[in-house]
């Protein structure tokens, strides 16, 4: 995936173009109406006063957002009707700074818009809004509507209802069932003050300060607090985003495992970085769950270690190396063949057409070796300039470090951007036509996306073939809190293509050598019991190692309350079958808010 900094960056950048295209179009009537809240928030996700004129609508101010570009206010009626299915609280978009206060009885007269965060194209609900304002405040000093629970035991456990075949598969139409699904639930306290008690973080604080917390403090838990996507049926539903109306720098500073000790309310809000929102005016006391960085087993004089590690668009100017040179000597144990995705040409995101990246790999070897690890080698392709996607001008790549005091590198010329590496026989064994050497880089699966690098290593005699992969991202799939359930992952098309080469070429090996030990890892960007990697497994020339720990364990990234595996180690059926492997995940980034990469690197262990 692209980082999710530099993702929510460019979605910011573009935020006030897409919000005049977001809302939903509707003709607006000359009349008004008198109404209530729950009247405008309605029985299903629209409102059945979208694109209409209300007047003299009242309610108490609960929350005044006072910066960014959605500026407004949040009113709940304190007399609610006794249908749970409409929300009692609503926003009131001024996009200037609101002249009211929290506690205020107000009466406002605007338009009802149906807000789409960021934009329609992008799949998400929409949010019910007040727009135009003309706004009255009665009173000061009012009580706030008390905030409703969220709890284990008011969310459902069903996620969502499918969407309506006629609609294209979206929800918007459906009548709310608050009892029978979360999302439903969420959306049925629209806008309203509400409130969670002693909530786990599931996701650390990121850089926008927010963060994610669970209600539901056993759902499919793992034993460092956080909360495991482990199938496409299991979005875990009792995930909520926190943000803060205070000041930023008040916000707490957590990792996953955590724990917002009492009370944090304030109203919900839906928006485009992870859907239904706590907009907290009342922050529980951060308590640390003391999480550690992982350290994995040193490999033993027989077990060659193999690692894949995604370093985040390093290139030389970072500030990381340090860094990143400890995590590989410490946390990983100075693995044997280190596969490293995301790195950057020697001048970075400078869009000048340089591609070499002899820089950022020196001094990242230099790093390593005064971090007290051995002097590292490495093997790599340089890309066609700005043909592999990522950051312009930044042109990642796929590198391998090896130790030469462990393992070698066969070197056989030929290999570039271009010429595709292919199988041949030597003396009765798979061999590489280049090495490294690139998997059908003229294949239509890998435009605008890394191309896989095929090196072949000698370790204690017996050759490894090893393949870095760094597949196409998610980038355009629907969100899982989308409108469409469920959600259209466009994304794995390409993906799919990917895998499909992979294991055409992996199968090539097998067919010269039934025998020969085949290491495929990287940042495949989906899912061990993906369609992605069913193709990569394909007729058992792979199969994903990660599978081999507890589902609880099978995790490599934290995104929106989910850990969830994006990146992969697979074997061959001679390491599969040997049973003489070890896998692991190793925990020292996606969980933190200090991360050096957003990605966990992996290590496999095995005797070839």
């Amino acid at each position: 995936m692209p980082s999710k900094k530099s993702a929510r960056l460019a979605a910011l950048t573009v935020a006030a173009v897409c919000s005049a295209a977001s809302t939903v179009a509707l003709t607006v009537p000359a009349h008004a109406d008198s109404v209530r809240i729950h009247d405008i928030q309605g029985s299903t996700r629209i409102s059945p006063y979208a694109g209409k004129q209300v007047t003299d609508v009242t309610g108490i101010v609960t929350g005044v957002r006072t910066y960014g570009s959605s500026r407004g206010f949040w009113i709940q009626d304190p007399n609610p009707d006794a249908d749970p299915a409409t929300s009692e609280g609503v926003f009131v978009f001024t996009s200037s700074v609101p002249k009211v206060a929290v506690g205020d009885s107000v009466v406002v007269s605007g338009t009802v818009s149906e807000f789409v965060p960021g934009g329609t194209s992008s799949g998400n609900q929409s949010l019910t809004e007040i727009t135009r304002p003309t706004v009255t405040v009665v009173s000061g000093g009012n009580a706030v509507p008390a905030a409703t629970v969220i709890d284990e035991d008011s969310v459902p456990d069903a996620y969502t209802p499918a969407g309506d075949t006629a609609a294209n598969g979206s929800i918007n139409g459906l009548t709310l069932q608050p009892s029978a699904y979360a999302l439903d639930h969420y959306e049925s306290l629209e806008g309203m003050n509400v409130r969670v008690a002693d909530a786990r973080v599931v996701t650390a604080t990121d850089d926008f300060h927010e963060l994610w917390v669970t209600v539901k403090p056993w759902e499919h838990r793992n034993r460092r607090g956080g909360s495991v996507y482990g199938s496409y049926d299991s979005q875990n539903t009792g995930r909520l985003q926190i943000q803060s109306l205070g000041a930023s720098a008040d916000f707490p500073v957590a990792n996953v495992g955590d724990t917002l000790a009492g009370s944090t309310a304030g109203p919900l809000d839906y928006n485009q970085f992870g859907g239904y929102t706590l907009v907290a005016s009342e922050l529980g006391t951060l308590k640390s769950g003391g999480l550690k960085r992982e350290t994995t087993q040193k490999q033993g004089r027989g077990e060659l270690a193999v690692a894949t590690y995604n370093v985040e668009n390093l290139d030389p100017s970072d500030t990381t190396f340090a860094e990143h040179a400890s995590a590989i000597v410490n946390n990983l144990q100075s693995p044997d063949i280190v596969s490293l995705e995301e790195i950057q040409d020697n001048n970075g995101a400078t869009n000048d057409g340089t591609v070499a990246a002899d820089q950022t790999m020196q001094k990242l070897i230099d790093a390593i070796v005064a971090a007290g690890g051995p002097a590292y080698q490495w093997r790599s392709i340089d890309p066609v300039n700005n043909a592999d996607g990522g950051q312009p001008g930044g042109n990642i790549r796929q590198a391998f470090l090896f130790n030469p005091e462990r393992v070698s590198f066969t070197d056989r010329a030929g290999g570039d951007a271009t010429t595709a590496v292919g199988v041949t026989k030597v003396n009765g064994r798979a061999a590489l036509t280049a090495s490294p050497g690139r998997i059908d880089p003229a294949n239509a699966a890998w435009t605008n996306s890394r191309k896989p690098l095929a090196g072949e290593f000698v370790f204690r005699g017996r050759t490894v073939f090893v393949i870095a992969n760094h597949f196409a991202s998610k980038g355009g799939d629907q969100s899982l809190h989308a409108q469409y359930q469920p959600p259209v992952r466009s994304s794995e098309t390409q993906r799919h293509l990917q895998a499909t080469a992979v294991n055409a070429f992996v199968k090539d090996v097998l067919a010269v050598q039934k025998n020969a030990d085949v290491v495929t890892l990287g940042d495949i960007n989906d899912f061990e019991f993906s369609g992605t990697a069913e193709r990569l497994e394909d007729g058992g020339a792979l199969w994903s190692a990660i599978k081999s720990l507890p589902r609880s364990e099978r995790y490599s990234y934290v995104y929106q309350g989910n850990a969830q595996t994006l990146d992969q180690i697979l074997v061959s059926p001679s390491i599969r079958r040997s049973c003489d492997f070890e896998y692991d995940s190793v925990h020292i980034n996606s969980e933190f808010n200090d991360q050096i990469s957003d990605h966990d690197p992996q290590v496999l262990r095995f005797r070839p």
